[in-house]
């Protein structure tokens, strides 16, 4: 077994280059691996081609990659509350390559399991399937680049015909991922809905990062608790349990005092 372990988040990340493809975790602003994104961030890489659920919002998660105009493609099914992440695909800055969300899940586990493509149902009958779907405008409102046509079938599946849409797995040259503990050979433990996209994340980059809350000795995990076995991580390091965890929106209920 190897000791996966780094020292910094600016030490796991210092090797990824300009233009890299990047598999990144996190549902909204739940799990979000956000020291390596701020060290990514630090070094100033750039013209990143990023597969996440969504972009963070203004000031947080992938977000602060986006306003600093770091991020070339986005790969999304959720544009979500980033006001940036919007002006900047509608004004031809940035490429988006919208996609179904359980889609987006699928092609991720496939590019980490060696499926190269699926079919589903999902898209069928829309521009998910039939093309045209823009990707990126031209700065004028018009679509400059839009998405292609895909291979669609007909296959019975329990005594009932249907279409299909073909997908093509995802597979990144890094990912990033946050978990709530992990060992020192990379086996990972995710909290809740900090599990979201992150396996999946994790799966699909060829060199996997992940930040964990505690670190822990190998042994020290229940086997039979571990989400994501450390054959998909290559890269770990503690980042502490006091590490900074935004809610995208608050919302709670008025006290008896303002309901009177």
């Amino acid at each position: 077994m190897i000791d996966k372990t780094f020292a910094s988040a600016a030490d796991a990340v210092a090797d990824i280059p300009d233009g890299a493809s990047l598999a990144v975790g996190g549902f909204g602003l739940s799990g979000n691996p956000i020291a390596l994104i701020e060290a990514l961030l630090a070094q100033g890489t750039s013209d990143l081609s990023i597969v996440s659920n969504n972009c963070g919002v203004d000031d947080w998660g992938l977000g602060v990659l986006l306003n600093a105009k770091r991020i070339r493609k986005m790969t999304s099914s959720y544009v979500g509350e980033n006001k940036e992440f919007e002006r900047q695909f509608l004004s031809g800055e940035l490429e988006l390559e919208l996609t179904p969300q359980g889609t987006l899940a699928e092609k991720l586990r496939a590019g980490g399991s060696g499926i190269a493509a699926f079919y589903t149902q999902t898209g069928v009958g829309t521009q998910v399937a039939e093309g045209g779907l823009p990707r990126r405008y031209d700065g004028t409102g018009a679509v400059a680049v839009a998405s292609p046509a895909k291979d669609v079938r007909t296959f019975e599946i329990a005594g009932r015909a249907g279409d299909y849409v073909l997908e093509e797995a995802i597979v990144t040259d890094f990912s990033l991922v946050h978990a709530a503990r992990g060992d020192r050979y990379g086996n990972l433990v995710f909290n809740k809905a900090a599990r979201n996209f992150n396996p999946l994340a994790a799966m699909a980059g060829r060199i996997c990062i992940a930040q964990v809350e505690e670190l822990v000795e190998p042994g020290d995990l229940d086997p039979d608790s571990i989400h994501l076995p450390g054959i998909y991580v290559h890269r770990i390091l503690e980042v502490g349990t006091g590490i900074q965890k935004r809610i995208e929106k608050r919302t709670v209920r008025p006290t008896n005092d303002q309901e009177n």
